[in-house]
């Protein structure tokens, strides 16, 4: 009897462990998700998906996650605007197609919505936006003074949105550069800022021309929205080319003469030594052909 209550209480002890492993194999980790609206340049508008999860106390980037997207609360078919997969950084871009019009221009306020499909490591998860339609407006006058408008629809009238945290800055091709020392700018009652051009000399195209940018970022009414215009305010570029002189890192044939004579100095002075050895060897050769035969004799 023993016997049999010992091997009870194995397995009874076997099953609780086999069951926790079991739990613990199928465990799945909490997925964070964000989406991001952008309205650049008042054209294109695209939703970004961002994904990460905590593990071992810190946040990592979730890649190979399938993203639905859906305008409006409402993730049925009929509202699917597409759906995307993340990258190595956890995101995941839609533009937001032409079908999807007759649904944006019912209201001057939307809710977009994102879905994560489930999967072994994660459960399905869903975040949402809700956005304001707005824009920006840019002007510049020639004494360098560069004007900024934020503007909000209501109903079917844009109007004008004070106390709006925004950035003016010149497109630069290793980030945006600001246009004075002023970090960020606020409009007024009259839903605009000034700000002063003061990067005088700063280089622009073969033509002298520099891209401003407006842009107000992760704004919780409006989301991301950018503005350009080109300005004549940069130096212009003086192309030059060194493709027929001869430099260090020219072409084949167009490097410089020392370096030429230097390499062709080298290479004859191997070969001379190689010739210079063989003519001794075959001296060496003859010498011994000649103890040979006397001393055959």
């Amino acid at each position: 009897m023993k016997k049999h209550s010992y091997l009870s209480i194995v397995v009874v002890l076997l099953s609780f462990i086999g069951l926790s492993v079991l739990a613990q194999a199928t465990a799945k980790n909490d997925l964070q998700l964000s989406v991001s609206y952008f309205n650049s340049n008042n054209k294109i508008q695209y939703l970004v998906a961002h994904t990460k999860c905590k593990i071992d106390g810190k946040f990592q980037l979730v890649p190979n996650v399938e993203i639905s997207f859906y305008i409006s609360n409402d993730s049925s078919a009929t509202n699917l605007l597409g759906k995307a997969t993340t990258n190595e950084k956890g995101e995941a871009v839609l533009m937001i197609p032409p079908a999807a019009k007759s649904e944006w221009v019912k209201s001057s306020k939307q809710n977009f919505e994102v879905v994560s499909k489930a999967s072994a490591l994660y459960d399905e998860t869903k975040a949402n936006t809700p956005v304001s339609k707005a824009k920006l407006k840019i002007e510049t006058s020639d004494d360098k003074k560069i004007t900024v408008t934020v503007l909000e629809q209501k109903d079917t009238a844009w109007t004008i949105v004070k106390g709006v945290e925004l950035k003016v800055a010149i497109k630069r091709l290793d980030g945006d550069l600001n246009v004075n020392e002023t970090q960020t700018f606020t409009t007024d009652s009259t839903g605009t800022i000034s700000a002063e051009f003061k990067r005088d000399s700063l280089p622009g195209d073969l033509n002298g021309n520099l891209t401003l940018i407006a842009k107000v970022e992760d704004n919780d009414t409006y989301g991301n929205l950018t503005v350009e215009k080109v300005v004549p305010w940069g130096s212009k570029i003086q192309y030059s080319t060194g493709f027929d002189r001869r430099t260090l890192f020219a072409r084949r044939g167009h490097s410089p003469i020392w370096l030429e004579l230097l390499a062709y100095s080298i290479i004859l002075a191997v070969w001379i030594i190689l010739i210079h050895l063989l003519g001794q060897i075959k001296k060496i050769k003859k010498l011994g052909e000649g103890v040979i035969v006397e001393m055959k004799h």
